[in-house]
C-alpha cells in the first residue's frame, strides 16, 4: 500500500512538472516591436513592421503553449535614451519576453545591452552595424535581416567589379554610418580600389548641398551613400540637381530598399544598384507573402518587413519547441534551429547570433521595364550567406569558442 502511494505521488509530481514545463512563465507570450514610426526610417520599417509581426502571430495560430501571443509596439524616435526607457519598462513591468526590429544601430546596441543585463531576448531586423554580433554580442541577442558587411559585399563589390575603384563617402554621423563606411571601405581596398575621402552629416539632414559639393569635387568615380531612409532619398534627389551622375560619377545607395525606391520613384531611382535580403517578386512564395502583406498595408514588403515576420515566427517556433518562454531555453534553440520561412529559407544562426542567409544584388529598373506596380528590380545575382556575412569565428564576438 505504502509503495503504491509513493508511486502515485511520484507520478503526480512528474505530471505536474511536465505541465509546468509546457507553459509560459506568466500566462502569455509578449513580443515588443520597437522602431522608428514617425521619423526618417518610418517607411523603412515603421508600422509596417508591426503588421508583419502580427502576420507571423496569425500564421502561427495566435497561441503558443496554449496561451495567447501579444504584440506591443512603440516609437523610439531614433533616440537611444527613449528606446532604453521603453525597453526597461517593457522588460521590468509589462512582461515583454522579447524585443524586435530596433531600427537605428545606436538604439539596437543600447537595447541589446539592456537585454544582456536582464537576460532577455532581442532580435534585430532594422539596424545594420556588425557590432551587434561582434564586440557587442550577447548570448540573448540575434541579428536577422542584413548588416553592413552584407551591404558592402553586395553593392560595394558589384560597383568595384564594374570599374568603380575610387570612392568618396557621404556618411550618417552615428554608429550605423560609421560601420557601413568602414565595412565598404575595407572591401573596396581589398578589391584593389581606393577611398579618397569622406564627410559626415547629421541624421535627418534636409540640405545635402555642402556635402554633395565635397563629394563632387573629390573626383571619385563612386559616391557611397552610407546612410538610409529619407536621408538617402534626399541625397539622391539633390545629387540630381547638382548634375552629379550626369558628370560621370556613380551614386552607390549602400542601404536602400524597396520602400525608398517607391518613395523616390523609378524615374529618379533607375539604374541604382542595391542589396536586399528579400524581394517580393522573386518567386511564387515571396509573391504570396507579399500579397497578404499588401492587403494589410497598401505596400509591398522590403527586407525589414519580411525579416521581422521571420524573426517573430522563428521565436515562436523556438518557444513551442522549448515548451517554455524562459530565456535560456529559447535562446539555445534560436542558435540551433535552422530557419525555414519565406525570408530566411536555408538560414542558420551562428554562435554570435548572426542569422546567415542569402542576399540579393538588385538593380532598379527603368520606368519602361516595369510591368506592374511595385515591379522595380532586376535580380542581378544571389550572394550566398557565407560570402555575405562575416565568419562568426572572425567576428570579434567573445561567445564564439
Amino acid at each position: 500500500m505504502r509503495k503504491n502511494l509513493i508511486a502515485s505521488v511520484a507520478f503526480l509530481l512528474a505530471s505536474s512538472t511536465a505541465v509546468f514545463a509546457q507553459s509560459a512563465t506568466d500566462g502569455k507570450v509578449k513580443i515588443g516591436i520597437l522602431n522608428d514610426q514617425s521619423g526618417v526610417y518610418a517607411d523603412f520599417g515603421g508600422k509596417s513592421s508591426v503588421e508583419a509581426a502580427k502576420m507571423a502571430v496569425e500564421d502561427f495560430g495566435g497561441k503558443v503553449l496554449d496561451v495567447p501571443i501579444e504584440i506591443v509596439d512603440a516609437d523610439h524616435q531614433n533616440k537611444p535614451d527613449i528606446a532604453s526607457n521603453i525597453a526597461r519598462q517593457w522588460y521590468d513591468t509589462e512582461q515583454v519576453d522579447a524585443i524586435m526590429e530596433l531600427t537605428t544601430s545606436s538604439v539596437a546596441l543600447a537595447v541589446q545591452a539592456i537585454g544582456k543585463e536582464k537576460k532577455k531576448i532581442d532580435i534585430v531586423t532594422g539596424a545594420a552595424t556588425t557590432d551587434l554580433t561582434g564586440k557587442a554580442c550577447s548570448p540573448y541577442g540575434f541579428h536577422w535581416a542584413y548588416d553592413t558587411h552584407a551591404l558592402a559585399v553586395g553593392t560595394g563589390g558589384a560597383l568595384v567589379k564594374q570599374g568603380g575603384d575610387s570612392w568618396f563617402f557621404l556618411t550618417a554621423d552615428y554608429a550605423f554610418g560609421y560601420s557601413l563606411e568602414q565595412q565598404t571601405s575595407d572591401y573596396v581596398k581589398s578589391s584593389g580600389g581606393t577611398v579618397v575621402g569622406s564627410v559626415r552629416h547629421p541624421l535627418s539632414t534636409q540640405d545635402f548641398s555642402s556635402f554633395l559639393l565635397q563629394a563632387q569635387s573629390s573626383g571619385a568615380k563612386v559616391i557611397g551613400l552610407a546612410n538610409a531612409g529619407l536621408d538617402t532619398s534626399n541625397a539622391i534627389k539633390q545629387a540630381a540637381e547638382f548634375g552629379i551622375t550626369q558628370g560621370g560619377q556613380h551614386l552607390a545607395a549602400l542601404l536602400f530598399t524597396l520602400a525608398e525606391v517607391h518613395g523616390l520613384g523609378l524615374e529618379a531611382a533607375q539604374g541604382l544598384t542595391l542589396t536586399e535580403g528579400y524581394y517580393w517578386n522573386r518567386d511564387d512564395e515571396s509573391r504570396a507573402f507579399a500579397k497578404k502583406f499588401f492587403d494589410r498595408t497598401g505596400k509591398m514588403p522590403n527586407m525589414i518587413h519580411a525579416g521581422t515576420y521571420s524573426a517573430v515566427l522563428q521565436y515562436l517556433k523556438a518557444v513551442q519547441k522549448a515548451g517554455t518562454d524562459e530565456t535560456e531555453a529559447v535562446a539555445k534553440l534560436l542558435h540551433e534551429m535552422p530557419v525555414d520561412d519565406v525570408f530566411g529559407r536555408g538560414g542558420t544562426v551562428g554562435a554570435n547570433g548572426r542569422m546567415i542567409h542569402d542576399m540579393y544584388l538588385l538593380q532598379v529598373k527603368k520606368p519602361s521595364e516595369s510591368k506592374e506596380p511595385w515591379d522595380y528590380f532586376n535580380v542581378l545575382a544571389t550572394i550566398p550567406g557565407k560570402e555575405a556575412y562575416i565568419d562568426p569565428a572572425k567576428s570579434g564576438c567573445d561567445l564564439v569558442k
